[in-house]
């Protein structure tokens, strides 16, 4: 495969992509010890190397990214991590440090990875294009920068010209109105699309598309959170300059989309955690079995990670305080928050300071929040066990209200 002067081309068995800016990319590549000059073969006008091996050397920058807990490294990891971690690789492209985070309670590894998987990348209603579209979207009403920075690079991969509105929270100058409402649904603004309308309005994609779209902001609902948490505002590792994100961004959406022809059948991560029911709020998933066992799975597991350390009143104050957001990004902020954990007793107000921001305004989790709680709470496990599952209380409320957006004919939600 050729390309223009200065392109790479990552070629191997699962396809291959341009990444533009190559030159520019290697040069900063330097700066993170990810050398590319021993497999790089002259091929007409373009640069040909094996994906596996950019693979390989950006292992290293995905755990670096990690703060606040260190993850089981590649090389060390066994059992239900060591197969996420091949499976991570494998299907989504690269080690996405977003799921490399949990690994300090492999269950929510799992939890982290089943959703992905079935969601975004194993199912195939809904076009890839439309999901990663969503994905953006999402991105941006939770303020989680590093997510919009991947998601949106690999959007516009894929569909060139419409990335830079949705990342930049202007939906309305999408060309095209299918993908204009599902970036204005995905951020919230869908809500008062049903308005009155009742059972005589039209759902906003194909019913049989409508589940797919609403797990993958589920999973986006909570990953935003773990991710503004865990890493930083960009997916650079520490002390690499901002000149290499735009790059780097380019080398990974072509990694994404290179690994997309790969991935295999539904269903092939369930295994990864043990059967469960749906529950309630879940309802919007019924419409595909794989999809909802893998969010009933990860509900599950979430559960647990909560009963295991928040305590009763704290999660009573968190599911209070969710519900009564209404969808509001970032609602009350930490000054609501602060008023609120003063309701708790002394001993619970440092874990619930970091499971209420974590559900409502997780950008603002500060290293003095996390601090705090670990004083009480010290393992890595702990923490990241109060954040997903405060994480996941979230995802679950928004996918509820996000369901009803995008079929009035059940609505239950309108945002004042």
């Amino acid at each position: 495969m050729t390309g223009a002067r200065g392109t790479v081309c990552l070629g191997g068995a699962r396809g291959s992509c341009l990444i533009p800016e190559f030159p520019r990319f290697r040069r900063e590549a330097r700066s993170i010890g990810l050398a590319l000059d021993l497999p790089l073969r002259p091929q007409g006008k373009a640069i040909n190397v094996s994906g596996d091996f950019i693979r390989r050397r950006l292992r290293a920058g995905s755990f670096a990214q990690v703060r606040y807990v260190t993850p089981i490294r590649f090389a060390e990891a066994r059992g239900v991590v060591a197969d996420v971690y091949r499976g991570v690789e494998h299907d989504f492209g690269v080690l996405a440090p977003p799921i490399l985070l949990h690994a300090p309670c492999p269950d929510l590894l799992a939890a982290s990875w089943v959703m992905m998987r079935e969601a975004l990348l194993a199912s195939r209603r809904a076009s890839r294009s439309v999901k990663e579209a969503v994905a953006t979207a999402v991105s941006v009403s939770n303020t989680c920068p590093f997510c919009v920075t991947v998601h949106s690079a690999t959007l516009h991969g894929l569909i060139r010209g419409h990335a830079a509105a949705v990342a930049a929270d202007r939906p309305g100058s999408v060309d095209g109105s299918r993908l204009q409402d599902v970036a204005t649904w995905a951020m919230g603004a869908a809500g008062t699309l049903c308005a009155e309308t009742g059972g005589g309005a039209e759902p906003l994609f194909p019913p049989e598309q409508t589940c797919e779209l609403v797990a993958v902001a589920t999973l986006f609902h909570y990953l935003n959170r773990m991710v503004n948490i865990f890493l930083g505002s960009a997916p650079l590792p520490p002390r690499v300059p901002g000149t290499a994100l735009r790059p780097l961004a380019a080398l990974l959406s072509s990694l994404i989309r290179a690994a997309a022809p790969g991935v295999g059948d539904p269903g092939e991560s369930l295994d990864l955690l043990p059967s469960a029911p749906l529950p309630p709020d879940m309802a919007w998933a019924l419409g595909d079995d794989v999809v909802a066992q893998a969010f009933a799975r990860a509900a599950a597991a979430a559960d647990l990670a909560g009963e295991a350390s928040v305590p009763p009143q704290v999660q009573e104050l968190v599911r209070q305080l969710v519900d009564a957001s209404d969808g509001l990004p970032n609602a009350g902020g930490r000054a609501a928050v602060e008023a609120a954990v003063e309701t708790l007793s002394e001993r619970e107000r440092d874990v619930g300071r970091l499971a209420l921001l974590t559900a409502l305004a997780s950008h603002q989790v500060e290293e003095s929040v996390v601090g705090r709680f670990r004083e009480r709470q010290g393992s890595d496990a702990a923490l990241i066990e109060v954040t997903a599952w405060a994480s996941m209380v979230a995802a679950r409320r928004e996918a509820g209200r996000l369901w009803a957006g995008a079929c009035p004919g059940r609505c239950e939600y309108r945002r004042a």
